[in-house]
């Protein structure tokens, strides 16, 4: 009997998370294991193995990953080209000037991907509104594909001048290439962005190639493991901009894929604000590695346009997701002032901590939180590794000593500097933005958010933590919520007040006539299918635009449109202008709709009250010590509560709460922890 199940794994940069639903018992089972680097694909494959389940039962998958992503962190991604039009060669090395950076001594134009000896011209040109100004040079297309197919380039990215108004150049010049380069992977910008501003489009598209081949071959690999193993499902992967993509989608344009690897916890933070009633998360998600920190308002993730990698545009929408080197792995060290440093650098998923017993030798912030007691050796992570905390303390020992500490004085000061930089990422997406982190309840989540959750709440004054279930896997939970999701947009600069509102009409039936093409494709019926249109508006002679949702249904478009924009432009930049109005861009969110998985309810508790399994030795910051009650989750009913001091421990997290504060345990099992302490 086909039993449905679905399966999230996230591939993390120290553990792969899995989670395994069963939707005709509503059972959810929660996995970490050590992420394989050496080989992503097959250390998915074993994630399957590690959650039990049957491949030919399977009926979605969703997957998240980081390998895009890394190859760009360490450049190991393919030896890419970039074609342009005659007269704009150098429009990628030249980038565009920001002055912001005037007057930074420190700071250094972003390594290109590419050196002039890598970027290539063609006799073509288009006007903006389209028309062709120059026909494109077939022969000389052929002499610089020819020039390509000789240098042995990987994948080549194709970037004409206003192709987004007309892409038939770029659309002819990838089929030349093909011609004369056959095993080249190309990627024509116009397909990832149909936006003005060339170099931003250009960035994207030599991004998308200089992944593309090292991504096309994981997902290769992967896809034909999955279906030697008997799998028949809808496999999908998490994108950049919250929702899902299909993974042939994603072979085509991997550029959409560098930065989803948080995106699936503010996705699953989005649907557990709407379930609990708290519409104002922000969200924490801090793993082995790194800490990423998000906004969800009116039970909605904030996105935006225009992210970046390391200062290289990414032309595509994006969750607007703050990240930082903060993780378990982080390791400790002294720098050369001598001063005591945590992150960002990471031991990694091999060796890892020294308390894993895998071979690492230098101290990290979960060495430091073992030490101090809130982790400890009596609850094996994920269920199998037991902590090693001597190990812990003598890795710590040789800075404590030229530090003139003690080896729990050090470990406090790691907590304390770790907690520290939460505390800015978290006012980044915050205070910086205009919002006072006292109207938030925090939400955190990943394998190490529980140990420093309460202490960042008590320092900015969020009166409330919310620790979902599943903790440690609850990014991997959100891509099960995730729809599929295609952005499609169009330039069209018009002054607001002469906008042709039915010739807007059509291109806007456009546009969903090609999602409608995509949605089918990938299987989805008319009344799965949704759409949302918005659009760019901006003053007359300003550089960028905010978005505003289109009125339909409305007597008076332009007059709503008019004074939405000038409400979102207070919110985000605190003043109107009595300025000519314009639009810039049409957008259009195309939305395959999937089933949702229901979080089910806890059970209450009957026969015997809760009790600990016992108590930690924690070492407080004013050098005392203090027991604390140990309960393990699993225990947890609906409707229990008790107060710190106390640590609570499960299958792949910790989290602690100290004296004065209490926790509450929700109906979906959900921890929420209410802040007694002032503020120290």
């Amino acid at each position: 009997m086909q039993h449905e199940t679905r399966v999230a794994i996230d591939v993390g940069g120290t553990f792969t998370d899995v989670v395994t639903l069963r939707p005709d018992t509503g059972e959810f089972r929660f996995e970490k294991v050590p992420t394989t680097p050496e080989a992503p694909a097959r250390g998915v494959l074993d994630a399957f193995g590690a959650a039990e389940v049957d491949m030919p039962d399977v009926s979605m998958f969703n997957h998240g990953t980081t390998l895009g992503l890394n190859s760009l962190l360490t450049r190991t991604g393919a030896k890419v080209a970039v074609v342009g039009t005659r007269g704009f060669r150098d429009v990628y090395l030249l980038g565009r000037t920001n002055r912001d950076v005037m007057y930074d001594i420190a700071y250094r134009k972003p390594e290109p991907l590419l050196e002039r000896y890598d970027t290539f011209e063609v006799a073509e040109r288009s006007y903006f509104d389209g028309t062709v100004a120059t026909p494109l040079d077939e022969a000389d297309a052929a002499r610089v594909a020819a020039q390509i197919g000789e240098r042995d380039y990987q994948a080549v990215a194709v970037a004409f001048l206003h192709s987004y108004a007309n892409p038939a150049h770029e659309t002819r010049m990838r089929e030349i290439l093909l011609e004369h380069c056959p095993d080249v992977e190309v990627t024509v910008s116009h397909e990832l962005s149909r936006e003005y501003r060339e170099y931003e489009r250009t960035s994207t598209a030599v991004l998308d190639a200089y992944i593309k081949p090292i991504v096309r071959r994981y997902l290769a690999e992967l896809d034909d493991g999955l279906t030697d193993a008997g799998f028949g499902g809808r496999f999908l992967m998490s994108r950049s901009g919250g929702g899902a993509m299909t993974a042939e989608a994603a072979r085509e344009q991997p550029v959409n894929l560098i930065l989803s690897g948080p995106a699936g916890g503010v996705v699953g933070a989005a649907g557990f604000a709407k379930l609990l009633g708290r519409p104002n998360l922000i969200t924490i998600d801090m793993g082995g590695t790194s800490l990423d920190a998000s906004l969800v308002l009116d039970s909605t993730p904030v996105a935006h346009q225009g992210a970046e990698f390391e200062g290289m545009p990414i032309n595509t929408p994006s969750l607007y997701i703050h990240t930082i080197g903060s993780g378990g792995g982080s390791l400790v060290y002294l720098d050369d002032a001598g001063a005591l440093q945590v992150g960002p650098k990471s031991a990694g998923a091999v060796p890892g901590p020294v308390a894993y017993g895998r071979g690492g030798t230098r101290p990290t912030f979960t060495d430091a939180a073992l030490a101090v007691g809130y982790l400890g050796a009596d609850t094996p992570l994920g269920g199998t590794l037991a902590l090693d905390a001597d190990g812990a303390r003598e890795a710590l020992r040789p800075i404590a000593n030229q530090l003139n500490y003690s080896t729990e004085e050090l470990a406090r000061g790691v907590l304390r500097i770790t907690n520290t930089k939460i505390m800015g990422a978290v006012r980044a997406i915050t205070v910086e933005l205009g919002h006072d982190p006292k109207d938030f309840a925090l939400l955190s989540f990943g394998g190490a958010g529980g140990l420093v959750a309460v202490d960042v709440a008590r320092e900015l004054g969020i009166p409330e933590v919310v620790v979902p279930p599943g903790q440690g896997a609850f990014s991997a939970l959100g891509m099960l919520m995730a729809d599929v999701q295609h952005d499609l947009s169009r330039t069209a600069v018009t002054a607001l007040a002469d906008v042709d509102l039915d010739g807007m009409g059509a291109a806007y039936a456009d546009l969903e006539a090609e999602a409608a093409v995509q949605l089918e494709h990938e299987g989805f019926a008319p009344e799965a299918r949704r759409y949302e249109r918005s659009v760019d508006v901006r003053y007359s002679g300003q550089e960028h635009s905010v978005s505003v949702a289109f009125p339909s249904a409305v007597d008076d478009t332009i007059a709503v449109i008019e004074a939405e924009f000038a409400e979102a432009h207070r919110r985000q930049y605190g003043h109107v202008m009595d300025d000519p109005v314009e639009i810039t861009t049409l957008r259009l969110r195309a939305t395959g709709v999937v089933d949702k998985p229901e979080l089910p309810l806890a059970p209450k508790r009957t026969g015997e009250p809760l009790r600990p399994r016992g108590s930690r030795v924690v070492h407080e910051t004013d050098g005392s010590t203090a027991d604390y009650a140990r309960y393990a989750r699993e225990d947890f009913a609906a409707g229990d509560a008790f107060t710190g001091p106390a640590v609570v421990t499960e299958h792949t997290a910790t989290t602690v709460l100290h004296d004065g504060d209490r926790l509450d345990v929700g109906p979906h099992g959900e921890l929420v922890i209410t802040l007694g302490r002032e503020t120290a």
